[in-house]
């Protein structure tokens, strides 16, 4: 059957499970958007590439499937890269298809030509630029698979224009050819003994667990091996609702912004579990000075990350579930007889959490705090409710305050921090799961980057709550220059008045409320939660001077944490 490519590449998608792709359209992509027409493929047209990036993220990350988007050449392109380089960071599968200019101008300046695949070389895993129209198929093919297995991450393809126009044939490949990818996901048994030997002698363990469990989907797994252990749990911003935050052996999150009891027990440990995380230095602090006293197991399934940022006493290379799966089983039989007495280590861990709790005071008649629209969202919200963030002090209430007993519930930029990511991320995990309340926790700073993307969830009815915790800054950089540079205020404040978000989110077609009072809030909450038809945007007046402790100052050890200079914490004894 003869075809054109870009029909190959609607088949391809279609083969490959595709349920929606997110794009605008572009004069080198183009010719994919007419068989679109006839294709069960979704599309669902965005306000800009960035928006489409960040949307196919919040849609994976919900999903477990790999997020679509495309554009076209130059510009298009090259508005991908922001959410390329967060889904990197990440570890969020991504494929995403641009157009390029035709084969014989490649190299000559054409309009709107850019090098896209060098361009992004630095931040996805893979690349391809598809010369022949042949190739479409196999190509697409090995870039799900890419994306989709080890350490899952985005992968670029790139189709000149005339590639797409060509006439060729269509055949799904039965077989994969990529000799040189061969991820490690079985752990050695060599290496789980020793691991087992670690921590069967530890009297101080921690199990420190990021992204990669819930990228293994392991959730279920990491609690039994929790419970069989006996040890507590800290889990990082990417990894929120790997274990419910009401498990008694949840401290929270650790870091930067992380609970008192998360950062003293990883500095109090003698032996650190490391599960899919990276030991970033927003958990580490001052990295000489991070748990100086532990052992460290370090289990990852990329081997580039064991050993980068902290020497490794037992490396084990592999998919964390199977990681998780084996070590339990070695555990039990260790255990058969007896097991360790942790008792006084779990009491000790659970004093730090009642003496240091996450506090905030809110006046009846006082500001509305941030923190308390988290909580009342919280409180209200249902289990399996996506809770979607920007990034800043909003982002830090909400891994706080916004309680995840449920795995796949929590969608945020991580390691890349991208301001933006909130409404479109909430979209697309709106889009991926459409059963599923979505709740936006976002900033005025964050929201404005990217509130055009609410037009297109109005279009295609597609519910959401945005919060807007409008404090009238850029709240995350003012308590830096707060505290940091002695009140000297640049270049932060953005007034409340403008724009007028309730106006706003009129204007793009989604029902706009205010809350400027502490009575006011649950009123809007639930006014927002009896909206199913269209996005609900809601500017809470908060705090302007607000500020988000705990807090490691950057650069500092763990050992300095702040707490809320403004709590009497000796008096709490």
């Amino acid at each position: 059957m003869t075809v054109t490519g870009a029909q190959s590449l609607i088949k391809s998608l279609e083969h490959a499970g595709v349920e929606v792709v997110f794009g605008i359209p572009g004069g080198t992509i183009l010719p994919a958007y007419d068989p679109l027409l006839e294709s069960s493929v979704r599309h669902i047209l965005m306000r800009h590439e960035q928006g489409a990036g960040h949307a196919a993220e919040g849609y994976a990350v919900v999903t477990g499937k790999a997020g679509v988007c495309w554009a076209t050449s130059g510009p298009g392109a090259t508005n991908l890269v922001t959410p390329l380089a967060d889904a990197f960071m990440d570890s969020v599968p991504l494929v995403a298809i641009t157009g390029q200019v035709p084969r014989a101008v490649i190299g000559n300046d054409a309009f709107q030509e850019a090098d896209i695949t060098g361009i992004t070389m630095p931040c996805t895993k893979h690349s391809f630029k598809v010369m022949d129209p042949e190739e479409i198929p196999q190509v697409i093919a090995e870039a799900f698979h890419i994306a989709t297995t080890g350490r899952p991450g985005p992968v670029l393809v790139d189709i000149p224009k005339d590639v797409l126009t060509s006439q060729t044939s269509f055949a799904w490949p039965e077989t994969l050819d990529l000799p040189g990818y061969r991820p490690t996901t079985m752990p050695n048994r060599k290496q789980i003994r020793e691991a087992v030997e670690l921590i069967e002698r530890a009297e101080r363990p921690v199990l420190y667990v990021g992204g990669g469990v819930l990228k293994a989907r392991a959730s279920a797994e990491l609690v039994e091996l929790a419970e069989l252990l006996q040890v507590p749990v800290v889990t990082t911003l990417m990894a929120r609702g790997a274990i419910p935050d009401s498990h008694p052996l949840c401290l929270g999150m650790p870091g930067m912004h992380g609970t008192y009891a998360a950062v003293t027990a990883m500095q109090r440990s003698d032996l650190l579990v490391n599960l899919g995380a990276r030991f970033d230095d927003r958990v580490t602090g001052n990295l000489s000075s991070f748990a100086p006293d532990a052992k460290i197991i370090h289990a990852d399934i990329d081997p580039a990350e064991i050993g980068k940022n902290r020497v490794v006493d037992v490396p084990i290379v592999g998919d964390a579930k199977p990681v998780i799966v084996e070590l339990a089983v070695a555990l039990k039989e260790r255990f058969a007889g007896s097991r360790p007495d942790r008792s006084a280590w779990l009491q000790t861990v659970s004093a730090w959490s009642k003496k240091y709790p996450l506090l905030y005071d809110q006046p009846e008649d006082g500001a509305i705090k941030p923190q308390f629209v988290v909580d009342r969202f919280a409180d209200k919200a249902e289990d399996d409710t996506v809770c979607v963030t920007g990034v800043g002090q909003h982002q830090m209430w909400a891994s706080q305050f916004f309680t995840r007993n449920e795995p796949y519930s929590f969608v945020t930029s991580g390691g890349l921090g991208t301001m933006g990511f909130g409404v479109p991320a909430a979209f697309g995990a709106k889009v991926g799961r459409p059963d599923a309340r979505v709740v936006c926790i976002d900033g005025d700073g964050c929201f404005q980057m990217t509130a055009q993307e609410l037009a297109t969830a109005a279009i295609e009815k597609v519910p959401f709550i945005v919060a807007i915790l409008n404090n009238s800054y850029l709240g995350m950089v003012r308590q830096w220059q707060e505290l940091f540079y002695d009140e000297r205020y640049s270049q932060v404040h953005l007034p409340q008045e403008f724009p007028d978000y309730v106006k706003l989110a009129e204007a793009y077609g989604c029902v706009g409320l205010r809350a400027t009072t502490p009575d006011e809030v649950d009123n809007v909450i639930d006014k927002a939660m009896g909206v199913d038809d269209r996005p609900v945007v809601i500017d809470f007046r908060t705090d302007e001077g607000e500020m988000c402790f705990p807090m490691v100052p950057a650069g500092a050890s763990n050992d300095d944490i702040m707490l809320d200079p403004r709590v009497d914490w000796e008096g709490r004894s």
